[in-house]
């Protein structure tokens, strides 16, 4: 799986495309991804002693990872993921189109 957890993305299809946020986590068995502001749902809470007040919050559910492109920081654009080895044996990932290394 190309998406990790604090990568920045960009829905690519389905009902919020064209937005960005940041990956909280990562589901891999399944290949979905919960993503900061996407995909959001609404959920009825009741008063609890947690949560003194009840009501709708919004709260973000998994979206597939086949939606999500990494985005590139350098660039400025959606890109792809690749992985290279360096000479210290140490592997990174970085971005096909302008070569940068993706900091997580």
């Amino acid at each position: 799986m190309k998406i990790k957890k604090d990568d920045m993305v960009k829905v690519i299809s389905g009902k919020d495309r064209g937005k960005a946020g940041k990956v909280l986590w990562v589901l891999k068995d399944k290949n979905r991804a919960i993503v900061e502001g996407i995909n959001l749902a609404k959920k009825h809470l009741r008063p609890s002693a947690k949560q003194q007040k009840g009501g709708i919050i919004d709260k973000e559910t998994s979206i597939n990872c086949s939606n999500l492109q990494v985005f590139c920081a350098r660039c400025s654009r959606t890109t792809r993921v690749g992985k290279r080895f360096l000479d210290d044996g140490s592997r990174e990932r970085y971005c096909k189109k302008c070569g940068e290394p993706i900091k997580v």
